[in-house]
């Protein structure tokens, strides 16, 4: 007999609920927080830690260049950083390099916090587009 967790059920319908662009916030933080595991398993020299962590951060920067709509200049941009990102998390890896883990987790930050912002002005649009009604 399965044991219902409310957490559980609660993150699961936040994943089946959410915009496209929340998916990608959720994106983002998911890969700074494996990268962040992946720094702590460095230090306390825990290797497969590290190694399951990094390769979790890489699924999702794979995931992320995946949706990216090539047709489009900046996803172009986007993809060049994306690929560096996998590229240096790789080496990160071989190399039990934490300082390019911080360097990747940099740039992921300015990323979601773009995106982040780009969230808030589409909801102040949104919200203002409906001034008036009851």
């Amino acid at each position: 007999m399965a044991i219902n967790n409310p957490y559980t059920a609660y993150q699961n319908n936040s994943v089946n609920t959410a915009s496209p662009g929340e998916l990608t916030l959720m994106l983002y933080n998911g890969s700074l927080k494996f990268i962040h595991i992946a720094k702590k398993a460095i230090e306390d020299k825990n290797i497969e830690l590290k190694n399951t962590n990094i390769q979790k951060a890489q699924a999702i920067v794979s995931e992320l260049m995946v949706t990216l709509n090539t047709d489009l200049e900046i996803s172009q941009n986007l993809m060049s950083l994306y690929d560096y990102i996998n590229r240096r998390l790789t080496e990160a890896n071989v190399k039990n390099d934490s300082a390019i883990l911080e360097e990747v987790e940099g740039m992921i930050t300015e990323f979601r916090d773009t995106w982040k912002q780009v969230i808030q002005l589409n909801r102040q649009k949104q919200h203002a587009g409906q001034g008036g009604q009851a």
